[in-house]
């Protein structure tokens, strides 16, 4: 699927595109050296393979499996040590080699990874790492759900089972010196706010049990593989039980017990993460590592601004369209409370309808794209341990399709699900065309480098599929004006966290503040609107990606819709803006301003 375009000379002097290709092309033909290309793809080999022994959590969810029975224990400050030396080691090795002499796609490869070990190597100067996990995102919670059989993690063998039995006792280390790092934050000022401890506790004590058949790592036990033998049952029932006692219980427990008693008292009261030693520049690094951009928070700030203004005139209106009499905030209300917006019984009926959701615009995706994945799909509820605290999201399937894409939907209380909430354009965005379409193109693509077939930028992943959800009217969606103004609640979401994101972390909002300006712009209620701000305060930046990505593709897109007139066509668009995998925003604009001069 991957195609190769000749590009007419060096990105660097793209705005001098001559009329003459054929000797341009031969210019460029002639600057590509073999050995050095030869050099860079051994690098980038052995860079990944070392990587994939670093973070083996990486490569099995990649569907490598060597190392399936680790767990290292990167809270360690040899370990970053570790990470330091690696990225440096690597920095210096590559710019050893001539760019000048790489072919078109390696001259990508070779931006990118510059421009992700210096990312790397930026990151380790900081100090988060005396916040080991929070609410959101970290170990303690991916544990659970690697450990219900149902994630990344394989239990298809009697060593499947075997090498999570040690990958769990890796947990115990990984625990004690997590508490060590809380508790040289807690000494240096370095501390999650107490709003975040607070969701932390009861997350720790769902996993405490006494009796280990009702404990979530023991559900692999009760779905057993019909070829086991009924002697590898028993020995595996008995060591899984064992296991669970003796190191998954006592380290949750420990967890819970150091946050309740010991952290919890001395966690921060303020909402952003300028408030903690060295947060301005913390905040800074966030931003640009989650944008890609040079941007700058009050830059983000402003368009936040503008965005939330344009997309409150078009809610207006969609209000005005069905003829509601009241301001946009009744309006909000009387989209959440409504009964009609409310019809379903059962999470599987709520399921149901993204299904059908799926099937109403795949007619239209053949005019859009050209090259789709391979990798299954599916649909499936968010596991109820983790749901309260979930969005809907999507899991990447495996690079040989053996493991489907899975969109997850968090369904609490199926009757409170709201049909007016974007779900044709949360469809769009998490499943298909968007984070399903764009990572398994990317994964399946075996001539990408690895480090590029496995990577991920938020500005670009999550900026495509916010993108991917403007395409609903093109994809024969949003014909019902109430799922076309979920569709402007959901764009506007994004748009209230360029606001409140920035507004957190550099001017000093509070959670209180945050939580009720979204409520005011968007249709949300309280306790989805603390969720998202609580999710903010534990990523910083992370939720900047979507709408910077999403406007740097539209204006793209629009660019080259007014430069190539009837030469532009968006599936060719498309494709190329997805055939290369994932990139920071500024390599990406160059690669697209390549293949642009190419059809002039």
């Amino acid at each position: 699927m991957k195609s190769f375009l000749i590009i007419c000379i060096a990105a660097a002097t793209l705005s001098m595109v001559s009329c003459n290709q054929k000797n341009n092309s031969n210019k460029a033909e002639s600057d590509i050296d073999t050995a050095t290309n030869k050099d860079l793809n051994t690098l980038l080999e052995k860079y990944w393979d070392e990587n994939a022994r670093l973070f083996p959590l990486q490569a099995t969810a990649n569907g490598d499996d060597r190392y399936n029975d680790q767990l290292p224990n990167d809270q360690t400050a040899a370990f970053r040590d570790t990470l330091r030396n690696y990225y440096q080691t690597y920095l210096d090795e590559i710019k050893k080699l001539d760019r000048s002499q790489l072919d078109a796609n390696n001259k990508i490869s070779y931006d990118i990874f510059v421009y992700e070990m210096n990312s790397q190597l930026d990151g380790l100067k900081l100090n988060t790492w005396m916040m080991p996990f929070n609410q959101f995102w970290g170990l303690p919670l991916m544990l659970g759900q690697l450990g219900s059989g149902s994630s990344i993690q394989p239990f298809k063998t009697v060593k499947d089972y075997d090498n999570w039995l040690s990958r769990l006792k890796g947990f115990t280390p990984w625990t004690d010196s997590a508490i060590g790092n809380f508790r040289l934050g807690m000494n240096s000022g370095v501390v999650l706010p107490k709003s975040l401890v607070v969701k932390m506790i009861p997350q720790m004590e769902s996993m405490i049990v006494t009796d280990p058949t009702k404990s979530l790592f023991f559900t692999p036990v009760t779905n057993f593989p019909k070829d086991f033998s009924e002697s590898d049952k028993e020995k595996i029932t008995t060591a899984y039980k064992d296991v669970i006692l003796s190191d998954v219980v006592p380290s949750f427990k420990k967890l819970q017990d150091f946050l309740k008693n010991e952290y919890l008292p001395k966690a921060r009261t303020t909402s952003g993460i300028s408030s903690i030693p060295g947060g301005k520049e913390t905040y800074n690094y966030l931003v640009k590592f989650w944008t890609t951009t040079n941007k700058t928070p009050e830059q983000i700030y402003q368009t936040g601004l503008a965005e939330v203004d344009r997309i409150t005139t078009l809610m207006d209106s969609v209000k005005n369209t069905v003829g509601f009499k009241g301001d946009l905030k009744t309006f909000f209300h009387y989209l959440k409370t409504d009964k009609k917006f409310t019809p379903y019984t059962t999470p599987q009926q709520v399921l149901d309808a993204f299904e059908a959701i799926h099937k109403k615009m795949e007619p239209y995706l053949k005019t859009m794209y050209k090259h789709v994945p391979k990798t299954p799909f599916e649909i499936r509820q968010t596991e109820a341990f983790r749901a309260a605290s979930a969005s809907a999201e999507y899991n990447p399937g495996s690079p040989d399709g053996s493991r489907p894409g899975i969109f997850y939907v968090p369904i609490l209380d199926a009757t409170k699900f709201n049909i007016t909430s974007g779900m044709e354009s949360l469809f769009l965005h998490e499943a298909i065309p968007g984070h399903h379409y764009q990572i398994s193109l990317q994964q399946e693509d075996t001539l990408l480098p690895k480090f590029r077939r496995f990577t991920w930028y938020g500005a670009y992943g999550e900026g495509y599929a916010l993108y991917c959800e403007s395409l609903g009217k093109e994809l024969g969606l949003y014909t019902d004006p109430y799922q076309y103004m979920g569709a402007l609640g959901d764009e506007m979401h994004r748009a209230v966290r360029l606001v409140v994101d920035v507004a957190i972390h550099t001017k000093n909002m509070s959670r209180e503040e945050a939580i009720q300006y979204m409520m005011s712009k968007e249709q949300i209620s309280e306790e989805g609107a603390t969720a998202e701000i609580e999710r903010y305060m534990a990523i910083p930046g992370q939720a900047l990606s979507y709408k910077v990505g999403q406007l740097k593709i539209s204006e793209l897109r629009s660019k080259y819709e007014k430069e190539l007139g009837n030469k532009f066509i968006l599936a060719d668009f498309h494709d190329e803006l997805l055939k290369d995998g994932g990139m920071p925003l500024q390599i990406l604009e160059s690669k697209m301003d390549t293949w642009a001069a190419s059809l002039k």
